[in-house]
């Protein structure tokens, strides 16, 4: 006989229901428990949101992991606890043991979770029809979390755009959460609608954020030009605080040795607090997209002016030729500092120079000279190059020695 998993299935089962007042006098208050202090309370569904590639993988096991050890700021803080892990995406053998291992968990305590049907064929996890064999996989394993990877995956031939739907999964899955005490985590992407809202650019039903007590997202770092670094928020927290601080981390490559060679993988290192919350951090990635397009602009134009002029220019000169180019003297100014350019000044009346950097002015410097010397005479031909110029506007190319005079980053 299949399993009663609480939805109806005919009209039998409407003739059997009934409503079911308790008074509120008889209903117990209690505080919220959290498994991740502040982000994800236990008993609940959270959703870990965000773009292929981002991390959020990583990020999910990462938590797996602290969690297997103790090691996660929360209710089950020195007490190790185990993860049930549903997930279809990735390989075991070759993505997600390897991450688990990288980021130090205790692989006894993470089960992975898998569907046998009448014929013993693997299936995958469905919700709603698998929720009481979850319910008793939580009870046997004394889970803290279930981790969903990726979330919409679960739901079988539901249609995950249609908010009805989306809550026949979500509903009773919560309700078995909250009687196992187990917090839920489901990963799940980003549309591309490019809003800057970063509920509005979870996939899917509006469901999905609405039934989540939490919601999380990765999101690339907007002012990381090496594009390496992500930031971690939590534009939603319905328990917890609102104004929790957006955590930065990037992905560092780790190897793992296995019986049959080395595996690669990724393991999560965490950066700076930031103190802009996630949905501030995307309004102003919005904002700036249209002044990072303008900015990269500049600095193709302003790299190849200032390597054609020898590695330095006079800075009128290089705002001059580029608002003749059509480049804004703040495209101008962020394209400066995004190349790094050397400001100096000399001379009487005193007259400013951008110069490339050293790195860029030579690709081999001076075998034996530390950068303090190469510093230092880069300097000091600035500085004769100056001299030479204002003293001889005519055209005169010659030192008073005699020899030529080259352009700096051509000696």
């Amino acid at each position: 006989m299949p399993e009663d998993d609480g939805t109806p299935d005919d009209a039998t089962d409407y003739a059997h229901r009934r409503i079911v007042l308790t008074s509120a006098a008889r209903i117990r208050p209690r505080p919220v428990f959290w498994l991740w202090t502040g982000r994800l309370a236990l008993g609940t569904l959270g959703l870990l949101a965000g773009r292929e590639g981002t991390g959020k993988s990583t990020l999910s096991y990462w938590i797996a992991a602290r969690i297997t050890r103790g090691e996660l700021p929360g209710q089950y803080q020195g007490a190790a606890k185990a993860v049930l892990v549903c997930a279809t995406e990735d390989s075991w053998e070759h993505t997600i043991v390897p991450r688990l291992m990288a980021a130090g968990a205790d692989l006894a305590l993470v089960y992975r979770v898998e569907v046998l049907n009448a014929d013993d064929i693997h299936v995958g996890l469905s919700l709603p029809r698998d929720l009481l064999a979850v319910d008793r996989a939580a009870r046997e394993t004394d889970a803290a979390m279930l981790l969903l990877d990726p979330l919409m995956s679960r739901l079988g031939d539901l249609d995950t755009h249609r908010d009805a739907e989306v809550r026949q999964a979500l509903e009773p899955l919560v309700a078995i959460a909250d009687r196992t005490s187990m917090a839920v985590l489901g990963l799940i992407h980003h549309n591309k609608s490019g809003s800057a809202d970063p509920l509005q650019l979870v996939m899917g039903s509006k469901a999905f954020t609405a039934v989540a007590r939490s919601v999380h997202t990765v999101v690339p770092d907007p002012d990381d030009d090496t594009d390496t670094r992500r930031l971690f928020g939590t534009p939603k927290n319905n328990l917890g605080r609102t104004d929790l601080p957006t955590l930065s981390f990037t992905i560092a490559s780790y190897a793992i040795d296995t019986d049959e060679g080395t595996a690669w993988t990724g393991r999560l290192e965490w950066g700076e607090e930031l103190a802009a919350s996630i949905g501030d951090t995307m309004r102003r990635a919005a904002d700036g997209r249209e002044d990072r397009s303008a900015t990269s602009e500049a600095a193709d134009w302003l790299g190849d002016y200032v390597a054609s002029k020898g590695g330095q220019v006079p800075s009128a000169d290089a705002k001059r030729h580029g608002k003749a180019a059509g480049h804004s003297d703040a495209a101008l100014r962020r394209a400066r500092e995004r190349l790094k350019l050397v400001v100096s000044s000399d001379g009487f009346p005193r007259v400013t120079y951008w110069d490339l950097p050293v790195a860029s002015q030579s690709c081999h410097p001076p075998r034996g000279d530390d950068s303090t010397n190469t510093t230092d005479t880069t300097r000091d031909q600035s500085r004769q190059s100056r001299q030479l110029s204002q003293s001889g506007r005519d055209g005169a190319d010659s030192d008073p020695t005699g020899a030529q005079l080259l352009p700096i980053g051509s000696r």
